[in-house]
C-alpha cells in the first residue's frame, strides 16, 4: 500500500491539492491500493503529556496508524514551507506513531517528498529536514524531491495543477517512485 501524506493541519490547504493529485496520479498508475491521509481532518485528542507512554496511546492514534501507517510500504510526503521548515503537526504525528510499532510503522519502508511553497525554493528546507527525520527512523527516502516553488501561479482557483511543467516533473516524480 501507498500513503500520500498532505502534511498540515490547516483547513483547505495547498498542499492538499497537491496530495490530492498525487493520490490520483498513483491510483492510475499503481499496482498497489493507495491512500490519502490528510492531516486537516485527523482528531488531536492524543496530544496530551502521556502520548509518549504505549499504554496510553489514545484510539484515535491507533487508527490512524493501523489504516495509513503500518500497512504502508511506501509513503509521498506532501509537505508545505512553514517558517523555513515543515509544519509542526507533521512532527507531532511522526513521534506519536513512533510509540507504538516503532519499527514496523516506518524502518525499511520507503518514501518521496515534495515541497510546496510560495517562495523560490519549494520548501527545500523542510525537504531536507524532514529527509533527516526520516532517515532517523530508518525510512529510505528517495533522492528525487520535487520542490514545487510559486504555487500560486501552479494552482489554478479551484485548486486545479495547470502548469504543464509542474504536471510533467509530477508525473516523472510518480514514475520514478513506482520502480523506487
Amino acid at each position: 500500500m501507498i500513503t500520500v501524506i498532505s502534511g498540515t493541519n490547516r483547513l483547505n490547504s495547498e498542499a492538499l491539492h497537491f496530495a490530492k493529485h498525487y493520490t490520483n496520479l498513483l491510483t492510475a498508475k499503481a499496482p498497489e491500493p493507495v491512500k490519502l491521509l490528510a492531516l486537516e481532518n485527523i482528531p488531536h485528542d492524543w496530544f496530551h503529556p502521556d502520548m509518549y507512554e504505549k499504554e496510553q496511546q489514545s484510539p484515535s492514534l491507533a487508527a490512524l496508524q493501523d489504516e495509513f501507517i503500518l500497512p504502508a510500504s511506501k509513503f509521498i510526503y506532501v509537505i508545505p514551507e512553514y517558517n523555513g521548515g515543515f509544519p509542526g503537526v507533521l512532527k507531532l504525528f511522526l513521534d506519536a506513531c513512533s510509540i507504538r510499532d516503532y519499527k514496523a510503522s516506518f524502518f525499511g519502508k520507503k518514501a518521496a517528498i515534495v515541497g510546496v511553497a510560495s517562495g523560490r525554493a519549494g520548501n527545500l528546507r523542510g525537504i531536507e529536514h524532514l529527509t533527516g527525520i526520516l532517515h532517523h527512523v530508518g525510512t529510505v527516502v528517495m533522492p528525487q524531491v520535487l520542490p514545487i516553488s510559486s504555487i500560486e501561479k501552479v494552482l489554478d482557483a479551484d485548486g486545479n495543477i495547470t502548469a504543464n511543467g509542474t504536471l510533467i516533473a509530477i508525473e516523472r516524480q510518480v514514475d520514478a517512485f513506482l520502480t523506487f
